[in-house]
């Protein structure tokens, strides 16, 4: 499932702090509906490598908008340069 939380950090990667509380407390609740885990300490590094793999993914998604952003100015500012 690790691709999954990638994956889910990288689409709602906008509202990161939403995103990562979310996989802190819905990754560890998703393991014990499904009966993979009982509550236990370990539940809590389970949560925690929800929130690093979430991580990821929101960086991912941060990262692309910045390049987004870069490559829109750098446009914008060469057409302003050829109109002169």
């Amino acid at each position: 499932m690790i691709p999954g939380l990638i994956l889910f950090g990288a689409v709602f990667g906008r509202w990161w702090r939403v995103t990562l509380l979310t996989a802190a407390v819905g990754w560890p609740v998703l393991l014990v509906l499904t009966g993979a885990m009982r509550v236990e300490p370990a539940l809590l590094g389970a949560s925690g490598l929800a929130v690093l793999n979430t991580g990821a993914g929101v960086q991912i998604h941060r990262g692309i908008l910045g390049a987004g952003r870069t490559l829109r100015r750098a446009i914008i500012s060469r057409s302003r340069t050829w109109r002169c």
